[in-house]
């Protein structure tokens, strides 16, 4: 068997207008945009990457923004909700940046010992602060956020399926045990300091997702490149169909939809995003990996702009 999988590696999701979203992680949440790419699998979506200082695997949100995306609906079969971690003592910090920022959030509440503050993005992506006494100083980007309170990175996921059992045995195949369980939510932890932990909501009655601005593409965990090949083999033993190993320049990937629906990715943590540049100036131009070089110009002219005073936060 590889090594225990030690927690999520980044979250992708979809949304509608690039420079509302660039604002939002940056300004309001306070993350550093620490890649400005395109999907690779369509050149015309730029593929935006927040993170703490360096981008560390456990910290990277990224986003495909099309503009003028069609809404989607948060349903079965997809990551319902992506939570961040921060400090124990900065909920009320948080409580009154998200007010005072015109971000509507519901009133903290308590989830197995810990605060939770849910709200939304601009594009109705279900997002949660959680308050932990451990959770780790991290390296957060200098920003409008003071470091004290800064996101430290993921806390974890929740999975809303229509049946548990398939992904929850994935789940503990991964390195992931059952810890914890109320009403219709389980909870799964690996051994990781950050995006260590996976929710699963069962449901056979809700409605199913439905892909589009607001819901997350997919959900990746990290491992390392001496086991990524064992994982891949590991997924077709559970009956999934997993891609080859993928060369995304910052990292290696291999894809699998499980059973429940939800995509998953298997990250290699290196290269990292400081491969093609330098720590301080991560996320103020576009990089294109070297494949996608020679067609620069083409790509260029077919990407909205981002706002310039915001494109290097």
């Amino acid at each position: 068997m590889p090594t225990d999988i030690p927690g999520i590696h980044h979250v992708t999701a979809i949304a509608s207008d690039p420079g509302e979203n660039l604002d939002f992680y940056t300004q309001t949440l306070g993350l550093r945009l620490v890649k400005q790419s395109v999907n690779q699998d369509d050149v015309s979506v730029y593929h935006l990457f927040y993170g703490d200082y360096g981008g560390s695997p456990g910290t990277s949100m990224t986003f495909f923004p099309y503009e003028g995306a069609q809404q989607g609906r948060v349903g079965t079969g997809q990551v319902d909700t992506t939570a961040f971690l921060i400090p124990a003592d900065s909920v009320d910090y948080w409580v009154e940046r998200l007010a005072d920022e015109g971000v509507e959030a519901e009133d903290p509440h308590e989830r197995f010992g810990d605060t939770v503050i849910p709200f939304r993005d601009p594009d109705g992506l279900p997002l949660e602060l959680v308050a932990r006494e451990d959770a780790p100083a991290g390296d957060p980007p200098e920003g409008p956020v003071p470091e004290e309170h800064a996101i430290r990175g993921f806390f974890g996921v929740t999975l809303s399926l229509e049946s548990a059992e398939p992904t929850a045995t994935l789940l503990q195949t991964m390195g992931f045990r059952e810890t914890e369980s109320e009403h219709d939510r389980r909870r799964y932890e690996a051994d990781g300091e950050l995006g260590y932990v996976v929710d699963i909501l069962e449901d056979p009655q809700a409605p199913r997702g439905q892909p589009g601005a607001g819901t997350v593409h997919h959900v990746a965990f990290q491992v390392t490149d001496e086991d990524q090949s064992a994982w891949r083999d590991v997924l077709m033993e559970h009956g999934l169909r997993p891609t080859e190993i993928i060369d995304r320049k910052w990292f290696r990937s291999v894809y699998a939809r499980t059973k429940g629906g939800v995509l998953f990715e298997f990250a290699t943590k290196e290269p990292g995003y400081t491969v093609d540049e330098d720590l301080e100036e991560l996320g103020e131009r576009l990089v294109l990996p070297e494949w996608l070089e020679d067609r620069r110009d083409e790509i260029e002219a077919g990407l909205p702009e981002l706002r310039p005073e915001q494109s290097a936060e």
